[in-house]
């Protein structure tokens, strides 16, 4: 039998994962969040992958994996708003894929999230409704010679639809 895919493609694992996974440890999540999360973070070589919710002015860490020696994100941390690379992603402030992110903290064109940032993915979670749920975000504390910002955005388009599933939305 062909298959005009490789099964063991990460963007396969994924739609694997998220579609297959109906119970949530986190009752706004699919239970495979951090598989996911783990999957994407080692793949596209990133010491740190997150989920992250926006809501009444606040960028919320819903599920989060990182590097052994990195744990200055965890689940539950809340930010401002204003303060968060999340939401000057969602605002057009920031690009989408940032290969070398130093120069623009130097500068002050990007918040200083106290660690250093070298290169920088995110993408906005979009409800069905056309809700911004949050972002779905990865990146390493070096510059990375390849970015890979559209299997970011393929999974962030799942899971949008597991979370509007997830709520009732139709």
């Amino acid at each position: 039998m062909f298959l005009d895919y490789n099964p063991d493609d990460l963007d396969v694992t994924i739609s694997e994962l998220l579609v297959a996974t109906s119970d949530a440890a986190d009752p706004d999540l699919p239970a495979a969040v951090p598989q996911v999360l783990q999957l994407l973070r080692t793949r596209l070589n990133m010491d740190v992958a997150f989920v992250s919710q926006i809501t009444e002015g606040r960028r919320t860490i819903k599920a989060v994996d990182s590097a052994a020696d990195f744990s200055s994100l965890q689940p539950g941390r809340s930010d401002p708003v204003e303060e968060s690379w999340c939401q000057w992603v969602i605002e057009g402030r920031l690009p989408e894929a940032i290969k070398d992110a130093g120069p623009l903290v130097a500068a002050g064109r990007a918040p200083n999230p106290g660690f250093p940032i070298g290169t920088h993915l995110s993408t906005p979670v979009r409800l069905s409704g056309g809700e911004i749920y949050g972002t779905l975000c990865c990146f390493s504390r070096g510059v990375q010679a390849d970015v890979d910002i559209g299997r970011l955005r393929y999974t962030a388009d799942l899971l949008a639809s597991r979370l509007t599933l997830g709520s009732g939305q139709r």
